[in-house]
């Protein structure tokens, strides 16, 4: 069946999902930047920042938990709309508050309503692309976070510098809504939407057995959590996040921080290193979801596909480790270097999240995500207790760079680690009975 016969209208809905997470990374990397102008303002010490963080990911997972459920009960149409508006009202609300407590309390306002992105689109993914594609499609849209993470140091700094620092928060906040009006109007389940050919339907079902509009429709095959995790498939998912995510958190919330520490750099100084590193990412998180597709079409089983291109994007992570020894001779190289373990992360995201619509029917995908993203914010919580605990001890020391260093042994070791304890649970991969 040619391409053109096919029809890509999957690839708008694509469009859309990408928007949201680049939306969502934008907002919620803006405190990082403006971290130096806030901690004069407010006094704050690194476990100050680290603490703030935390009642973030805090948040974020709680919310993750809960998230995954609404998406599986309401749809990705309500879910996702009703998300992303929320944590845009969020983000806008940081530009009025005066306290350490008050950023606190926006942040975990902001972390419960953006933990609807994730959930919601790869559910999203599942409901509009063949096995195939998933891993593709999910790394052109999670390829949104790097864009976001771009975008941010890009234009935060000069904002706060022209306007203050409360306009950064309002301005990136409000992007939001024009997306809600792009995904209300464009939006439907594939069994609902007009725009959408038969043949194109066909497509997206033509290597699953999930063929039934029933198992489209929000709010059908309510499963509980608990049986959730009874499935090995469940914790192949919830260890990768635990192991992984928290080293994506460190960077997004402590690239910034890392190049004032090694060399003094602030404002709109960090701009460009910062959105090289991130620039890099995207190539990662599209390359990332292209390598098993490209491994599939060879007719490589799918699990095999999947795990060996993940153990590739594990050895992206290992040359962090010698990133500050390598700085000591060039700044650049120690960026590209911490670039490409971020393009690594990124390339090893879009396929752990595609684990779940691998192994499990659609009416679970939802929640089996939403629970392995809480155990990724659980163990964010953990990294960044440590890396303020760290920070402080070593900088009191006069030897902030040594905290450093230990944080990036730990980023350049956990994928690995992440790889070999998802092969143990379940080596194939194989789909769970639900």
């Amino acid at each position: 069946m040619q391409q053109q016969a096919i029809g890509k209208f999957r690839w708008t809905i694509c469009a859309l999902i990408f928007f949201a997470t680049t939306i969502n990374y934008l907002d919620r990397a803006v405190i990082s930047l403006l971290k130096s102008d806030l901690e004069k303002q407010f006094s704050w010490t690194e476990s100050d920042y680290s603490n703030i963080v935390i009642v973030f990911q805090l948040c974020y997972a709680i919310g993750l938990l809960f998230a995954g459920r609404l998406i599986d009960k309401a749809g990705t149409k309500i879910g996702y709309a009703v998300s992303i508006f929320a944590w845009s009202i969020a983000a806008i609300c940081h530009a009025f508050v005066n306290s350490t407590f008050g950023f606190g309390a926006v942040r975990g306002f902001l972390g419960i309503t953006e933990a609807g992105n994730f959930p919601s689109a790869i559910k999203t993914v599942a409901e509009w692309f063949p096995k195939k594609e998933r891993a593709f499609a999910t790394g052109i849209f999670n390829s949104g976070t790097n864009i976001g993470a771009i975008v941010a140091p890009l234009t935060v700094p000069l904002i706060a510098a022209k306007l203050g620092w409360q306009w950064a928060f309002i301005l990136t906040g409000a992007i939001g809504f024009i997306w809600f009006v792009l995904w209300i109007a464009f939006y439907e389940i594939p069994a609902r939407h007009k725009r959408l050919s038969k043949e194109e339907y066909d497509y997206i079902h033509s290597d699953t057995d999930e063929v039934k509009v029933s198992d489209e429709v929000a709010g059908t095959g309510k499963i509980s959590w608990f049986k959730l995790l009874g499935f090995k498939q469940t914790w192949v998912f919830v260890l990768g996040k635990f192991l992984t995510d928290p080293i994506w958190w460190f960077y997004l919330f402590w690239l910034p921080a890392f190049l004032k520490a090694q060399y003094g750099l602030t404002g709109t100084a960090v701009a460009m290193p910062v959105a090289l590193v991130y620039t890099m990412s995207t190539f990662g998180s599209i390359i990332g979801g292209w390598l098993p597709l490209y491994f599939i079409k060879k007719g490589w089983a799918v699990f095999r596909a999947r795990k060996t291109s993940m153990f590739i994007y594990a050895l992206f992570a290992l040359p962090v480790v010698f990133a500050q020894l390598l700085g000591s001779v060039n700044m650049w190289l120690e960026v590209i270097i911490i670039g490409v373990a971020t393009s690594g992360h990124q390339a090893w995201s879009a396929n752990i999240f595609t684990t779940v619509s691998d192994m499990f029917p659609k009416k679970a995908v939802g929640s089996v995500t939403g629970i392995g993203g809480m155990a990724g914010a659980l163990g964010g919580i953990l990294i960044a207790k440590l890396a303020g605990a760290l920070f402080d001890h070593y900088k009191a020391l006069g030897s902030i760079e040594t905290g450093y260093y230990i944080m990036f042994f730990v980023c350049g070791f956990g994928y690995l680690i992440a790889w070999l304890l998802m092969h143990l649970l379940s080596p194939k991969m194989k789909r769970a009975e639900v």
